[in-house]
This record gives structure tokens, C-alpha cells and sequence, in this order.
């Protein structure tokens, strides 16, 4: 590979490395397998390493982790809480202890511990007390997260043995059992909230959550693990565990002190299929040298102990049969696929149905015929997917799957816009899916709010005729008398019904806008165009043209909005919300500016500040600028605090764009 191509390939990989430590870290929405990110890292690591030229100190080779949110006071990091190298084989596990040997010889022991596949947690105690609770961060700082903390029943707030120093760090992992995921997930869903893809999401989604009390309605656990010092107090990590365990803290029993790298694969084959009897998720085994000498001996390098390693197990895949391929329809129109399998066990559950996300699923990627043999895996995740199909079992026989042509509810020709991958239904006013997931996400909590009226009370209605359409909601009150001879319709719920819908008439026109479920026009889009355009109307009779010179409205919504609005059904269904009493005109806001120093100006906001971002972006508009979402030709500046992401630093240097402090912002308006 030549020097040019290795820069670039590097500066490629760095910058999607970055993008996923953030979307884990600090987002908890991790967009790739662990293996897959692994496999980058050591591409990346491998580059650079022979071109050492382009390594960068800023390299995801060596930072720890993701970015700190401003959500929370950042707390520096006493002892940095480093990342441990992995791997995935047998074969390095055993080079891991070679090169151990060679260091300090053949006399030390292993201790070997479950890998908990939750949240890294910093807890500092003082005389006894708990002090601060700190995430891992950007592994030299964290997020304080103490008042969360304190709510999980494992975690002592105040310690009832002697023999503790001081002032003492503890670390561990906070994560959630199985069962409390399920339970509290299947109530996001019944609420219409997006769930979460796993527990090790929801426990650091809880996590990052402001309001204490709601975290302490959600049952998290912590296992501790490492004990941090001013003066050592033991000479191996095993007789810390002891010590802490004695001191009442929560520590894992299923640790184990090895003599030989053999003791330690035994234990990896074993906790490899006993994992799914545990109450909790485990990805792994960590291996640690023993004896706190040997460890300094061993080192470190700038990311990782030399004197540790973790294996990590790959995610389990089983074979079974594809019985039959049949299709949802979202409120969107958007058509998904799923495959319906022969019952099979995987991960400790029996798998019956599997992801197809498209029709390039089906027909290119995997290449489906009916009764295929499929290989079938969950990594982490809720929803199982096919990775590929056993061609040595297939039949001669068997016919190919071919995507379906028309909606599976209604029959109507599906369509396929230009660059996407799903197909749709267009009959979005006659197809009962699309109707029902409309008007459900129209109650929802970020559109119109209905108190009293849920997705399963929608889907009652609907199926018994009293809904057809969104404006229906508002005559529910002309059918008091036949609601309450339905089951679970007494006098109490439907007045409580009601009153919600009556209510929702004061919702602001953006809420109403976002609420008709347009397709691409999300609650941030909805309040751009009602701030632009103030009124319905305006928007109804708007070009192509006029829709894209709005800020931040690129093609693709304005030809979603256009096409929406030039469906006469469509202008029916607003015409009667107008006369149910919506509100379809934006409320004149009067702004008094402090100055005019930053008219015609635009800024983005990114980092973290001494002040709040939200009170930067209230100086900017005070003083006539305008802040915009994302980098394009059309930002002026970009105001850039500590732990900006990468992305956009990168993308606001190849446009051009000024990068100014906060100090600069303001001198501007002095």
C-alpha cells in the first residue's frame, strides 16, 4: 500500500472508530458488532503501525473510550480507567502467556473473572461513606453520576465493616438482569417508546438519565472488581477481592485463581455454554495477572495493562429451518420482511422469527429459497438475524423467494422511491396498519400528548368502526352511548379519554405538524417549518423551491411534504382538524435582541463549555445570529468547546469554516 492510500485509509478509520466509541459510550446505541469494531481497530492499528508516521495522539488506537457528555459535572479521573486489549482466539490467549513468561518468568497465577457486559463505574469512599460515582468517559475523565448510583440496592452508601483505608476507588460494572429488561422494555413498547436493543443499553440509558427517581424505578445491579489505593494494601488482586468482599461489597463468586493458561481455557469452555444460565449478560472472560508486583513489572502501554487481557466470546450461531418469509407493514407504509423459522435454542432462548431489514436482504444478499437451512445469530441484540444459508442442505427443488409486489394488507402495487432500500404501500388512507400506526403516533407523547387514549384503545376503536381516520379522534365525543357498551369502556376512562383529546386542541401547530407523521418530518423538521412558513396554509401552498431555501430542509423532505399535501385526503383530513379546533398557526413570539452584532450570521455549538450550550445558543439568537444543526456551506461559524466530536471538526476544516472558542463568541458581541 502506498503512503497516500495508508493516510487516507487511516484518516478513514479513525474517523469511523470515533463515531462508534461515541454512539457506545455516550449515546448507549452501539451501531456495530464488538468483533467488527475489533477487527477495524486492528486494521487501524496495524497501518499505523507500519506507517508510524500518521499515527496521531488523538488516534482511537490509543483513547480509551467515548466522549463525556454535559449532562453531568465532569470528574478528572483519579487513576486513568484504561480499556483492556481482547481477543477472540484461543491461539492469542496462550501468545498472551508466552509473552507473560518471558517478562517475569514462570512463578504467578491467573485470576480469571466473568466479563459483565453492563456499565465501567468509578466509586470513591471516604471514612466509610460513599462519595462520588464516576463513568468511564474518555477514560482521564467521567460523568458524576452519584445520585443514580445511590439508588442501586447493591452499592453501599455506607459501609458497615472495619479494615477499609480512608479514602479508597473501587471499580465495577453496573448492568441489568434479563428479567427486568424484559419486563421493563415490553413497557417502553407499550408506551410507543423505541425499546432498547439490549440490557446493557437500558442499564446505561438509566444511567444517563437526570431524574434519580426514575432511575430508581429501574432495577440495576453492580458487581466491583478493582480496588485503587494511595498505599498498596495486598499483594495480589485475588487477596483484594477478599478484603472488599468482607467490607460488604458486591463481588462476583464465580472468580477463579489459575495456576496454568490451561486452568484458564478450561474455565473459558465452560462459562462458554453456562453463560445462558446466568440471570445476567456476560461477553467474556477477563485474565489477570495475580501478584500487584508483577503487574508493575509487566506495564502498561498507552491504552491498555500488559498484564491483563480479556477473550471475548463470539456471538452464538445455530442452524435451523426458514419455514416462511411474511411481511409487516409500519405506519410509514414501509414494508418489512421477517423470517418465520422451525423453533430453535439460541443464547439460552427459543429463536422463531429473525430480521430480513429488505428485499436486497432477500434476494441479493442472502439469495433465500423456500426451506432453507439458515445460520442464525444473536449477537446482543433482541431481534436474531440470518448471517448466511447452508447451500449443502438446500433442495433441488426449492424456488427462490421473491419480495412481494403488492401490500400484503391491502394489495396495492408497492413502491420503491429512487436510492432507498424498502419498498412501500402509497395507500396510506386505506391500508388498516398504516391507518391505526398513524393515528398512534398522532396521541403520542412527542405529538399531540392524548392522556386516556392509548395504541390498544386505538386499535379497539379502529376495529370497531369508530375511527377511520386521525379527525375521527375528535367526534369520539358523539358516541358515548355505544362507547360504554363496549368491554373496558366505563364512564371513568372515557371522560378521562375526553378530556385528553379536548386538551390536545392547545397543542402548538409544530406539535400538530410533527403529529400528521409526514414521512422524514420529525419533531426537530416540524418546528423549523412551523417557525418559517407560521401557518398551515402557508405550507400547503409552498413550491418545491420555497421548501428547499428553508433552512436545513433539504430535497428529500420538501418532495415528501409536496406530495403529501397535493393528496386531496390528505387537505380533507386537515380541513377537519382546523374545524375540530387545532391549532394550525404558529404563536407569534416576540424576541427583543440585546443587539444586531450577529444579524446574518450562522453557528454551531459543539463540546462542552463553563456554561450551558443551551445558554450559548440563547446569546447567539439574543443577538440576532441563528443556530443551525449540522455543518454545511451555509454555517459561518463553528463555537467549539472541550471533547468536540471528531466528525465535525473534521468536516468544518474541509469546508473552511471559522472555529472559534466561547471567549471569541463573546468577544464578538462586546
Amino acid at each position: 500500500m502506498s503512503p497516500e492510500k495508508a493516510q487516507q485509509r487511516i484518516e478513514e478509520l479513525s474517523a469511523e472508530l470515533r463515531q462508534h466509541n461515541y454512539n457506545y459510550y455516550v449515546l448507549a446505541m452501539p451501531t456495530i458488532a464488538d468483533i467488527d469494531f475489533d477487527h477495524k481497530l486492528a486494521e487501524l492499528a496495524g497501518l499505523e503501525q507500519q506507517f508510524p508516521e500518521y499515527l496521531s495522539p488523538d488516534s482511537p488506537t490509543q483513547k480509551v473510550g467515548g466522549e463525556v457528555t454535559k449532562e453531568f459535572q465532569n470528574v478528572r479521573h483519579r487513576w486513568p480507567m484504561l480499556s483492556l486489549g481482547n481477543t477472540y482466539s484461543p491461539q492469542e490467549l496462550v501468545e498472551f502467556d508466552q509473552r507473560v513468561r518471558k517478562s517475569i518468568g514462570d512463578n504467578f497465577e491467573y485470576v480469571v473473572e466473568l466479563k459483565f457486559d453492563g456499565l465501567s463505574m468509578s466509586l470513591t469512599y471516604k471514612t466509610g461513606q460513599l462519595l462520588r460515582a464516576v463513568t468511564r468517559g474518555d477514560g482521564v475523565q467521567g460523568d458524576d453520576v452519584t445520585s443514580n448510583i445511590r439508588t442501586i440496592h447493591n452499592v453501599p452508601k455506607k459501609l458497615k465493616h472495619a479494615g477499609y483505608p480512608d479514602e479508597f476507588e473501587i471499580r465495577g460494572e453496573v448492568f441489568m438482569h434479563r428479567k427486568a429488561f424484559e419486563r421493563l422494555n415490553n413497557e417502553r413498547i407499550e408506551n410507543g417508546e423505541v425499546p432498547y436493543a439490549n440490557p446493557r443499553n437500558f442499564a446505561s440509558g438509566t444511567v444517563k438519565l437526570q431524574d434519580s427517581t426514575e432511575v430508581a424505578k429501574r432495577p440495576l445491579d453492580c458487581f466491583l472488581y478493582g480496588l485503587y489505593t494511595e498505599k498498596q494494601l495486598f499483594k495480589t488482586h485475588w487477596e483484594s477481592l477478599q478484603a472488599v468482599k468482607s467490607w460488604g461489597f458486591h463481588i462476583n463468586d464465580d472468580s477463579k485463581l489459575c495456576k496454568t493458561i490451561d486452568e484458564v481455557l478450561e474455565f473459558i469452555n465452560h462459562w462458554d455454554t453456562e453463560r445462558y444460565n446466568l440471570s445476567y449478560d456476560i461477553d467474556g472472560i477477563v485474565i489477570k495477572v495475580n501478584s500487584y508486583a508483577q503487574q508493575q513489572e509487566l506495564g502498561f502501554t498507552a491504552k491498555s495493562p500488559r498484564w491483563a487481557i480479556s477473550y471475548k466470546y463470539k456471538a452464538e450461531r445455530v442452524e435451523t429451518e426458514l419455514l416462511e418469509v411474511t411481511y409487516q407493514v409500519g405506519r410509514t407504509g414501509a414494508v418489512t420482511p421477517v423470517a418465520n423459522l422451525k423453533p430453535v435454542l439460541l443464547a439460552g432462548t427459543t429463536v422463531k422469527r429473525a430480521t430480513l431489514h429488505n428485499a436486497d436482504e432477500i434476494t441479493e444478499r442472502l439469495k433465500l429459497h423456500e426451506h432453507d437451512t439458515v445460520y442464525v445469530e444473536k449477537g446482543g441484540e433482541i431481534i436474531p438475524k440470518i448471517i448466511s444459508v447452508n447451500l449443502d442442505k438446500r433442495k433441488p427443488d426449492a424456488k427462490a423467494i421473491k419480495y412481494l409486489t403488492h401490500c400484503p394488507v391491502c394489495d396495492t402495487l408497492l413502491e420503491r422511491k429512487e436510492g432507498e432500500a424498502a419498498w412501500y404501500c402509497p395507500n396510506d388512507e386505506g391500508c388498516a396498519p398504516q391507518i391505526t400506526g398513524k393515528m398512534q403516533h398522532f396521541i403520542g407523547r412527542k405529538a399531540m400528548d392524548i392522556d386516556g387514549l392509548g395504541d390498544e384503545t386505538i386499535n379497539t376503536l379502529y376495529n370497531r368502526k369508530f375511527i377511520r381516520h386521525i379527525s375521527d379522534i375528535y367526534d369520539l365525543h358523539t358516541h358515548i352511548a355505544d362507547l360504554k357498551q363496549m368491554d373496558r369502556f366505563g364512564e371513568q376512562s372515557i371522560n378521562n379519554m375526553l378530556d385528553g383529546i379536548e386538551k390536545s386542541k392547545q397543542m402548538p401547530f409544530e406539535r400538530v405538524l410533527f403529529g400528521l407523521g409526514i414521512r422524514y418530518v420529525g419533531a426537530t423538521v416540524a418546528k423549523k417549518l412551523a417557525m418559517h412558513f407560521k401557518n398551515i396554509d402557508a405550507l400547503m401552498a409552498a413550491s418545491l423551491e420555497e421548501l428547499t431555501a428553508t433552512d436545513e430542509i433539504g430535497e428529500r423532505i420538501a418532495q415528501s411534504l409536496t406530495e403529501y399535501f397535493s393528496d386531496t385526503q390528505h387537505r380533507e383530513q386537515i380541513e377537519k382538524l382546523r374545524a375540530a379546533g387545532l391549532q394550525l398557526v404558529a404563536e407569534e413570539k416576540t424576541i427583543e435582541l440585546a443587539s444586531d452584532k450577529l444579524s446574518g450570521k450562522t453557528f454551531i455549538i459543539s463540546g462542552t463549555f463553563e456554561m450551558s450550550r443551551d445558554e450559548l445558543k440563547d446569546i447567539i439568537e439574543a443577538n440576532g445570529g441563528k443556530i443551525l444543526s449540522s455543518i454545511s456551506a451555509k454555517l459561518n461559524y463553528l463555537v467549539a468547546g472541550d471533547n468536540m466530536g471528531p466528525a465535525k471538526l473534521e468536516k468544518a476544516n474541509k469546508l473552511n469554516i471559522p472555529i472559534i472558542s466561547d471567549a471569541e463568541l463573546m468577544a464578538m458581541i462586546k
